[in-house]
Protein backbone atom coordinates (compact mmCIF):
# COMPACT_ATOMS: atom_id res chain seq x y z
CA UNK A 1 0.00 0.00 0.00
CA UNK A 2 1.90 3.36 -1.26
CA UNK A 3 2.56 5.50 1.89
CA UNK A 4 2.40 9.34 2.23
CA UNK A 5 5.79 10.57 2.93
CA UNK A 6 5.05 13.08 5.80
CA UNK A 7 2.13 14.93 6.81
CA UNK A 8 3.64 18.19 5.31
CA UNK A 9 1.74 21.18 5.09
CA UNK A 10 1.32 22.49 1.59
CA UNK A 11 3.24 24.99 -0.72
CA UNK A 12 0.78 27.95 -1.35
CA UNK A 13 0.80 30.15 -4.38
CA UNK A 14 -1.99 32.83 -5.49
CA UNK A 15 -2.28 34.54 -8.43
CA UNK A 16 -3.85 37.37 -10.05
CA UNK A 17 -5.99 36.87 -13.38
CA UNK A 18 -3.81 38.59 -16.14
CA UNK A 19 -6.12 39.10 -18.55
CA UNK A 20 -5.20 35.71 -20.24
CA UNK A 21 -5.44 33.44 -17.45
CA UNK A 22 -7.85 34.31 -14.95
CA UNK A 23 -6.19 31.65 -11.90
CA UNK A 24 -8.74 31.17 -9.36
CA UNK A 25 -9.94 34.27 -7.25
CA UNK A 26 -10.60 32.05 -3.92
CA UNK A 27 -8.38 28.89 -4.07
CA UNK A 28 -4.48 28.79 -3.90
CA UNK A 29 -2.26 26.05 -6.11
CA UNK A 30 -0.84 23.87 -3.49
CA UNK A 31 2.51 21.80 -3.41
CA UNK A 32 3.61 19.32 -1.48
CA UNK A 33 6.74 18.36 -1.13
CA UNK A 34 8.20 14.67 -0.97
CA UNK A 35 4.21 13.65 -0.55
CA UNK A 36 4.47 10.65 -1.65
CA UNK A 37 7.30 8.05 -0.82
CA UNK A 38 8.69 6.38 -4.30
CA UNK A 39 11.95 4.68 -2.46
CA UNK A 40 12.87 1.63 -3.45
CA UNK A 41 9.44 1.39 -6.02
CA UNK A 42 9.67 -0.21 -9.43
CA UNK A 43 6.41 1.51 -10.40
CA UNK A 44 6.25 4.53 -9.20
CA UNK A 45 3.51 5.73 -11.48
CA UNK A 46 1.41 2.73 -9.78
CA UNK A 47 1.97 4.15 -5.98
CA UNK A 48 0.23 7.33 -7.15
CA UNK A 49 -1.91 6.27 -9.15
CA UNK A 50 -3.02 3.99 -6.03
CA UNK A 51 -2.80 7.33 -4.06
CA UNK A 52 -4.70 9.51 -5.80
CA UNK A 53 -7.44 7.17 -6.19
CA UNK A 54 -7.76 6.39 -2.17
CA UNK A 55 -8.06 10.18 -1.97
CA UNK A 56 -10.89 10.16 -4.30
CA UNK A 57 -9.43 11.03 -7.45
CA UNK A 58 -10.37 9.55 -10.88
CA UNK A 59 -9.54 10.38 -14.53
CA UNK A 60 -5.95 9.87 -13.86
CA UNK A 61 -3.58 10.04 -17.27
CA UNK A 62 0.62 9.45 -17.53
CA UNK A 63 2.56 11.75 -19.38
CA UNK A 64 4.70 15.16 -18.80
CA UNK A 65 3.20 18.52 -18.43
CA UNK A 66 2.02 20.46 -21.58
CA UNK A 67 4.97 22.84 -23.33
CA UNK A 68 2.35 25.76 -23.64
CA UNK A 69 0.39 27.85 -21.20
CA UNK A 70 -3.00 26.47 -20.56
CA UNK A 71 -5.56 25.67 -17.40
CA UNK A 72 -8.77 24.13 -16.86
CA UNK A 73 -11.77 26.43 -16.35
CA UNK A 74 -14.25 23.97 -14.47
CA UNK A 75 -11.95 20.69 -13.34
CA UNK A 76 -9.23 21.04 -10.36
CA UNK A 77 -6.37 19.41 -11.42
CA UNK A 78 -3.59 16.83 -9.66
CA UNK A 79 -0.07 16.18 -10.67
CA UNK A 80 2.13 13.84 -8.85
CA UNK A 81 5.94 13.92 -10.22
CA UNK A 82 6.57 9.91 -10.53
CA UNK A 83 10.22 10.14 -11.60
CA UNK A 84 12.12 12.91 -13.01
CA UNK A 85 12.47 16.73 -12.24
CA UNK A 86 10.75 19.68 -14.43
CA UNK A 87 10.77 23.27 -13.84
CA UNK A 88 7.10 24.85 -14.19
CA UNK A 89 5.81 28.16 -14.62
CA UNK A 90 2.33 28.27 -13.07
CA UNK A 91 -0.28 31.46 -13.05
CA UNK A 92 0.53 32.46 -16.27
CA UNK A 93 3.12 34.90 -18.07
CA UNK A 94 3.24 36.70 -14.69
CA UNK A 95 3.25 33.65 -12.53
CA UNK A 96 5.50 32.27 -10.75
CA UNK A 97 8.28 29.66 -11.87
CA UNK A 98 8.63 26.42 -9.11
CA UNK A 99 10.84 23.12 -9.66
CA UNK A 100 8.84 20.48 -9.28
CA UNK A 101 10.18 16.61 -8.34
CA UNK A 102 9.44 12.88 -8.26
CA UNK A 103 7.70 12.59 -5.10
CA UNK A 104 5.94 16.08 -5.02
CA UNK A 105 1.92 16.41 -5.52
CA UNK A 106 0.75 19.85 -6.97
CA UNK A 107 -2.91 20.97 -6.81
CA UNK A 108 -4.69 23.15 -9.57
CA UNK A 109 -7.37 24.56 -9.20
CA UNK A 110 -9.96 25.43 -12.30
CA UNK A 111 -8.31 28.50 -13.56
CA UNK A 112 -4.79 28.17 -12.80
CA UNK A 113 -2.30 28.45 -15.79
CA UNK A 114 0.40 25.81 -15.63
CA UNK A 115 2.89 25.24 -18.36
CA UNK A 116 6.32 23.45 -18.55
CA UNK A 117 9.52 25.54 -19.35
CA UNK A 118 11.82 22.25 -18.69
CA UNK A 119 11.97 19.01 -17.30
CA UNK A 120 14.45 15.90 -17.46
CA UNK A 121 14.46 13.53 -20.22
CA UNK A 122 12.99 10.92 -17.67
CA UNK A 123 10.17 13.34 -16.28
CA UNK A 124 6.83 10.91 -15.93
CA UNK A 125 3.32 12.74 -14.32
CA UNK A 126 0.03 10.77 -13.37
CA UNK A 127 -2.42 13.42 -13.40
CA UNK A 128 -5.99 12.96 -11.86
CA UNK A 129 -9.03 15.05 -11.72
CA UNK A 130 -12.00 14.73 -9.32
CA UNK A 131 -14.49 12.72 -10.21
CA UNK A 132 -16.90 15.35 -10.59
CA UNK A 133 -16.54 17.94 -13.08
CA UNK A 134 -15.99 18.78 -16.57
CA UNK A 135 -12.83 18.54 -18.55
CA UNK A 136 -11.97 21.32 -20.70
CA UNK A 137 -8.53 22.52 -21.92
CA UNK A 138 -8.09 26.84 -22.21
CA UNK A 139 -5.43 28.66 -23.72
CA UNK A 140 -5.79 31.92 -22.88
CA UNK A 141 -8.13 33.15 -25.48
CA UNK A 142 -10.14 36.11 -24.91
CA UNK A 143 -13.43 34.08 -25.78
CA UNK A 144 -12.55 31.30 -22.89
CA UNK A 145 -11.28 34.03 -20.37
CA UNK A 146 -15.13 35.50 -20.70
Amino acid sequence: MPVLARAAEPLTFRFDDDGAIPNNPKLPLLIYRGAIDLAGTPDPEEVIETTFARHGWGEMWRNGISDYVHYHSMIHEALGIARGRAQVRFGGAQGRVLDVAAGDVVVLPAGIGHQCLWAAPELSVVGAYPKSGKYDLCRGSKAEHA
